[in-house]
């Protein structure tokens, strides 16, 4: 995703309302699983990771969810040999998503008509820039998937915006080649979750303003 350069994500360690952040995290992830179960009910296209996930649920038989949380440890895995360093957001990435996208798709119908599908299409898109700001923003450690890009430009120095192509081509193609969904959504989420993300960021992230000296 395009982040704006003027918003400092680095990982920060403050004594200053943990608690206030722990729930930003957990309210970022849910959101981040719900937005996943609209843009799944609307049938038109998911976005590379989701494509992935989505075509071994199929094959598998094992709920989204599910597939999404293993796919989220595989990826860990491959943290090893990159030395990243997990966090606690790390972790509940990994659960708090697979929770929520399972509970969304259980309480979310697929609608048939196509002005209801293009609207679960849009506001999925939406709040996934806005739950991505908001669980980024906490600054608790990055999910697998980010950690595993920040992880390849660090050993690489390859820049961000090739590395992140390079993983999102591979697992969108390996995706529909098993049978994803690919359509206008991935088209429309791979335009849009940048800038959504850089609009909501500056609202939510997480600055510490401990060493600040008043204006």
């Amino acid at each position: 995703m395009a982040l704006s350069k003027t918003v400092d994500l680095t990982p920060v360690t403050v004594t200053a309302s943990p608690t206030r952040r722990l729930v930003q995290l957990f309210a970022g992830l849910t959101l981040y699983g719900a937005s996943m179960g609209l843009m799944i009910r609307s049938t038109l296209g998911l976005d590379p990771w989701d494509v992935l996930h989505e075509s071994l649920a199929k094959r598998t038989g094992l709920s989204f969810g599910t597939i999404t949380a293993i796919t989220g440890i595989a990826v860990l895995l491959a943290w090893l040999p990159l030395r990243q360093r997990p966090g606690i957001g790390t972790v509940a990435n990994v659960v708090v998503i697979a929770v929520a996208v399972d509970a969304a798709l259980a309480v979310v119908e697929a609608p048939s008509g196509l002005p209801m599908r293009i609207t679960l299409l849009v506001l999925g898109v939406t709040l996934n820039g806005l739950a991505t700001a908001i669980y980024v923003g906490a600054r608790l450690g990055p999910g697998p998937r980010d950690g595993l890009m920040t992880g390849i430009y660090a050993r690489t120095g390859w820049s961000i915006r090739l590395v992140r192509t390079a993983i999102e081509i591979t697992v969108l193609g390996t995706g529909w080649l098993l049978g994803g969904t690919v359509g206008i959504g991935t088209v429309v989420y791979a335009l849009a979750i940048g800038p959504l993300t850089q609009l909501f960021l500056p609202l939510v992230v997480w600055r510490d303003t401990r060493n600040r000296c008043p204006a």
